[in-house]
């Protein structure tokens, strides 16, 4: 059975063999344990990719986004970092007034796509593919206005705040259409909505601006024949109910800043696209301290698919607790 067969089974919820696997690795882990994660690459591999080649013409960025120092994105957002292999922060926002808007610059590069090449990839690989596209609304609007800013905004819900949405969202469909036409086997977005115990805005005016926004997302992908995949960080329980009704097939959530047991609601309605507790567990905890967090996750969300074992492997994480993640989960007998 192929890495592509699998993922389709768990997401399908038809009994996989075994559990899907996907690392994410920060530079960090490649900077401090470069041995370490080429063995866990081989050990371990991901049945879950993105394309190689992406865009015809590549986005225009300036620095490294994960290096010590400045890094301009592709949307004119400057970022400052002060600790290499990790991602920094923007401290100058380009939309300072409504005026404003007229300096955002548009990543059009995004929108040409290399289908040609994309399409290559997914063909010749077995894995299955997410496309290259990862469109992050509210995120965006807060680079682009500023995080406290932003959410003024949404108080007081401004007539620039509705334009600004009008220019990111129009965006992200475009994008989200361009993919569209490859042959990947999923569409991704994200956001990271919830603070440590609940979510940065309340439910209510989450459902009334930014829900709209992932279902037509959704449907971009499930129009296409596609699979669509979400993260999003933080305490997010107030809205799976609405991430489900809305069509999501995958979440990428830190399922242990919640209850795990009142997750477990939702087991067989979306699949838990991971993670084990990064804050805590994965730097600090012991092996059976990680091992305990596993066998939960397959107690509790697992119904016949409908886990996936990703793992961040991102500061400060112990290596071998990335390692007894995977084998944790290779050890169960589905």
């Amino acid at each position: 059975m192929t890495s592509r067969e699998l993922v389709y089974q768990t997401l399908n919820k038809e009994n996989p063999k075994r559990i899907p696997r996907q690392l994410w690795p920060l530079p960090w882990a490649k900077d401090h344990y470069p041995q370490r994660y080429e063995q866990l690459k081989q050990k371990y591999p991901d049945d879950i990719v993105g394309p190689d080649s992406c865009y015809i013409k590549p986005p225009v960025v300036k620095g490294d986004m994960f290096k010590v120092g400045s890094y301009v994105d592709e949307w004119g957002c400057i970022w400052e970092n002060e600790q290499a292999g990790i991602v920094g922060q923007i401290k100058d926002p380009i939309i300072k007034s409504w005026n404003d808007l007229k300096k955002i610059r548009l990543p059009k590069e995004l929108l040409g796509v290399d289908v040609e090449s994309v399409n290559a990839f997914c063909k010749k690989s077995d894995k299955f593919v997410i496309g290259g596209a990862c469109p992050r609304p509210f995120e965006r609007m807060q680079f682009l206005r500023g995080s406290e800013t932003l959410l003024m905004d949404l108080a007081l819900k401004e007539e620039g705040l509705f334009e600004l949405f009008d220019i990111v969202h129009k965006f992200n469909v475009s994008e989200l259409k361009a993919w569209a036409k490859t042959n990947v086997d999923a569409l991704w977005f994200m956001d990271d909505w919830g603070s440590q115990r609940a979510l940065l805005i309340s439910p209510q005016d989450w459902r009334k601006f930014y829900k709209p926004l992932y279902k037509e997302y959704i449907d971009i992908a499930h129009n296409s024949g596609k699979k669509a995949f979400m993260h999003s960080d933080g305490y997010i329980f107030d809205i799976f109910p609405d991430l489900i009704e809305i069509g999501l097939d995958a979440i990428n959530s830190q399922i242990f800043c919640m209850d795990i047991k009142e997750l477990s609601k939702f087991k067989g309605k979306i699949t838990f696209w991971g993670e084990i507790d990064r804050q805590q567990t994965l730097p600090y905890g012991s092996r059976q301290d990680v091992v305990n967090s596993v066998k939960q996750v397959k107690e509790h969300l697992y119904d016949n698919g409908g886990v996936i074992a990703q793992c961040e492997f991102g500061a400060e994480v112990n290596p071998d607790n990335v390692e007894a993640v995977f084998e944790t989960w290779d050890s169960f007998s589905l």
